[in-house]
């Protein structure tokens, strides 16, 4: 590949790389020591600070995407995407994640639940919606593609590595230490990469501070002279900021809608107490409000690569900000630049590792085997541990993991960001409904949250696939308008079936 760096930031960012991991490593002996038995890997058995409980929950929201992808379509979209991503998406994502994270633990703490697929089950009182989540929960995978393959164009970009060497180093150590350590790790390792993030997010917003020289029009004017579109808040060329309903509506129900992921919601079972919950979700939101900002670095770069080329050579949109990054800054800024935008993608990559293995584990492959390969301390028969199992999980999700990301590397939709977005809102879309009405109602029949589930995830793929609506007829779509549809359908239909049914089921009182 091209030798993008040059060697004396090469050697210079191995260093760092190499005591940032011996750092890392260093925690996750430290938790691997207190983890025991699978919840110890799931909910910790540790007392946790709730200050770092909330920065290891921003740094687990705001991932590779917000720090490596999401910049990218800043670049190539403009003002538009700026609107979108760091305006109307925070918006409905923090005002949703600060009502709904405490309404799930309240109900997450009394049924002792690790997973949401748990949470739905007990909720419910279904093993099978139960089955039906943990089944659900495979879309995520999308998510952990996404982050190996930010995480690798950043690596490899930065060290002159090939991609796919890189992107196997990546994993294997990242999904290695994830074996053990769990979330006795994971909450310090979060919180040693927000700390990262918050000193990157601050450097890379202030280096675009030359471009102001003549105010904020000024800025806009530039912009316009290299595409007028770029400084418009809509850009009609683009396949995701269009107009205001992709712009605005969409991302405020799809931000509303995406804190209802594994990683996301679980995180406030790890406080020991309800007392600790609103300094938790204090820190929490000041730091996810702050990276959500880093967008706008994304405008920074297409003023220095106007052309959104280099020596010649096309800057994928996935690549522009591992380029804006080695090209923009001095060698001893670049190394703490490029550890921030590792610690951006590892974090969340860890929170799904720990959430997706756990589920995985303990809501298929337990209840479908029962005690035949699963032990159980009070049954006799079984082969291994749970915790032994979840590490095979563990194992398994890395494969799958380096085989789609490879091929996402390769041949993307414009971006990878594309392909996680179509999994992990799928997702998100089918588990809305069912958090919603399950923390806020207490007699929700099974069958309301069942067929707004369903009914989200049938309309959200059919829409994606099936090319519905005008939005959908270029080459890329964006699934932004198919998870919103599909959450306002699902919405319809739960409300449908709960006063249709509700006077018919006797359920759990939240």
């Amino acid at each position: 590949m091209n030798q993008l760096a040059s060697p004396g930031m090469v050697t210079a960012i191995w260093i760092a790389l190499i005591l940032y991991m011996c750092t890392i490593v260093f925690f996750v002996v430290r938790g691997a020591m207190k983890t025991h038995s699978m919840n110890d890997f799931a909910l910790g058995s540790m007392q946790f600070n709730p200050s770092f409980l909330g920065l290891s929950l921003a740094a687990s929201m705001s991932s590779a995407a917000t720090f490596i992808i999401n910049p990218g379509f800043v670049a190539y979209y403009g003002v538009s995407g700026v609107l979108s991503m760091a305006v109307f998406l925070p918006i409905g994502t923090l005002v949703s994640l600060a009502i709904l994270s405490k309404r799930f633990r309240k109900y997450g703490q009394t049924v002792n639940a690790k997973t949401i697929a748990q949470w739905m089950g007990i909720r419910y009182q279904s093993k099978g919606f139960a089955l039906f989540f943990g089944f659900l929960s495979l879309l995520m995978m999308a998510f952990i593609v996404m982050i190996c393959v930010g995480l690798t164009q950043v690596v490899s970009r930065s060290l002159n590595l090939e991609v796919l060497p890189t992107l196997i180093g990546v994993i294997t150590f990242t999904f290695t230490y994830m074996m053990f350590g769990g979330a006795n790790s994971m909450v310090y390792t979060n919180t040693v990469q927000a700390f990262l993030k918050i000193i990157v997010t601050v450097i890379l917003l202030g280096s675009g501070y030359d471009y102001f020289a003549e105010g904020v029009y000024g800025f806009l004017n530039k912009l316009s002279a290299i595409d007028p579109q770029l400084a418009s808040p809509f850009n009609a060329s683009s396949p995701l900021f269009r107009d205001f309903f992709e712009v605005a509506i969409c991302q405020l129900i799809v931000g509303t809608a995406v804190v209802c992921q594994p990683h996301i919601l679980t995180r406030s079972l790890l406080l020991k107490n309800d007392k600790d919950m609103n300094r938790f979700l204090t820190v929490a939101i000041i730091a996810l409000a702050l990276f959500f900002l880093v967008v706008f670095v994304g405008l920074y770069a297409r003023l220095l690569f106007p052309s959104l080329s280099l020596n010649g050579k096309s800057i994928p949109l996935d690549g522009v900000m591992s380029q804006f990054v080695v090209s923009r800054f001095p060698v001893y800024i670049a190394i703490v630049l490029v550890l921030g935008l590792i610690s951006a993608g590892m974090a969340t990559l860890e929170g799904l590792i720990q959430s997706l293995s756990t589920t995985f584990t303990s809501d298929i492959i337990k209840p479908l085997t029962g005690n035949s390969i699963i032990k159980n301390p009070n049954l006799a028969g079984g082969l291994v541990s749970e915790l032994v199992m979840n590490r095979v999980v563990i194992v398994l999700m890395g494969v799958v993991a380096t085989y789609i990301s490879y091929n996402q590397l390769m041949a993307p939709d414009l971006s990878v960001g594309i392909f996680a977005q179509n999994g992990v809102y799928a997702y998100f879309c089918g588990a809305f409904v069912p958090v919603l009405f399950g923390i806020f109602t207490k007699d929700c029949p099974k069958i309301a949250a069942v067929g707004a589930s369903v009914t989200a995830v049938i309309v959200h793929f059919s829409v994606y696939y099936g090319r519905l609506t005008p939005y959908m007829q270029n080459g890329t779509r964006n699934p932004g308008v198919a998870s919103s549809i599909a959450i306002v359908c699902s919405l319809v239909i739960g409300l449908i079936l709960y006063y249709a049914f509700r006077n018919k089921t006797n359920i759990q009182k939240a």
